[in-house]
């Protein structure tokens, strides 16, 4: 198991949050869909979430219109 660190702006305020994972990496459109699923996984507005097909540039940018900006993955396992 693996401890990410996400560093990043959600409406321009710093924030983290840490993942415990099995995977060896963690890429940043990923963490970017791990972010939007926290903090819009709940929300009634299904636009808010990328569709399954999207490409990581695509995820990027949804997560960019919904206010998370400067993800930064920290592996702390390393």
């Amino acid at each position: 198991m693996r401890t990410y660190t996400l560093e990043y702006l959600f409406n321009d305020q710093p924030r983290t949050h840490s993942l415990d994972l099995k995977q060896a990496q963690l890429p940043v459109h990923e963490a970017a869909m791990h972010l939007l699923q926290l903090h819009f996984g709940d929300a009634e507005n299904s636009l808010m979430m990328p569709n399954g097909q999207a490409s990581p540039a695509e995820i990027l940018e949804q997560a960019q219109r919904d206010g998370l900006t400067q993800i930064r993955v920290v592996d702390q396992s390393a």
